[in-house]
């Protein structure tokens, strides 16, 4: 069923920790020129993957199970708080997925949210002391259009991202 109005079902939120995907990659890119829907992803390329390594600012971000907790936390209390949906969440090592209903929120709004809030939560419990923010500055931020899309979301949220990981590091 098509959802005939100019609201999204839900959204698709992913953010990913600083310095874990870079320009270059072997996995492939997007970036600002190369970032329209279904486009193929840039080819990995070693120099340019070189580059970006030297670019950075600080170490790359992998998140624990003390902060991988922390975030789920934080994701979990700002949609209650909101009065948001929370329809799926999966905190990994290196990102964080979550389909959220939030028909009054623009989607960039739900990104910044969940990416303060988490860190916000990092910090309160001792997990991340860095001034620095843990994140990438941008995230993807999907509508969801119709009850199939949530569904699928859904679907690649809870069992399509790996392994479940294990509460100790």
């Amino acid at each position: 069923m098509w959802n005939d109005t100019d609201t999204p079902l839900a959204y698709l939120i992913t953010f990913r920790c600083y310095g874990t995907w870079l320009h270059g990659d072997e996995r492939g890119s997007v970036d600002r020129r190369n970032n329209l829907y279904g486009a193929p992803r840039i080819p990995g390329h070693k120099a340019r993957h070189e580059a970006s390594i030297g670019n950075l600012k600080h170490p790359p971000v992998n998140l624990n199970a003390a902060m991988r907790n922390s975030v789920e936390k934080a994701i979990r209390e700002t949609c209650k708080i909101r009065g948001w949906e929370l329809f799926a969440l999966n905190v990994r090592t290196n990102h964080a997925h979550s389909v959220v209903k939030a028909i009054a929120a623009k989607s960039s709004a739900v990104l910044q949210a969940l990416k303060a809030n988490s860190t916000r939560q990092m910090r309160e419990d001792g997990v991340w002391v860095h001034e620095h923010s843990p994140w990438v500055d941008r995230g993807s931020k999907r509508m969801l259009w119709s009850a199939r899309s949530v569904g699928a979301a859904i679907e690649y949220v809870l069992y399509e991202q790996g392994d479940a990981l294990p509460d100790f590091d």
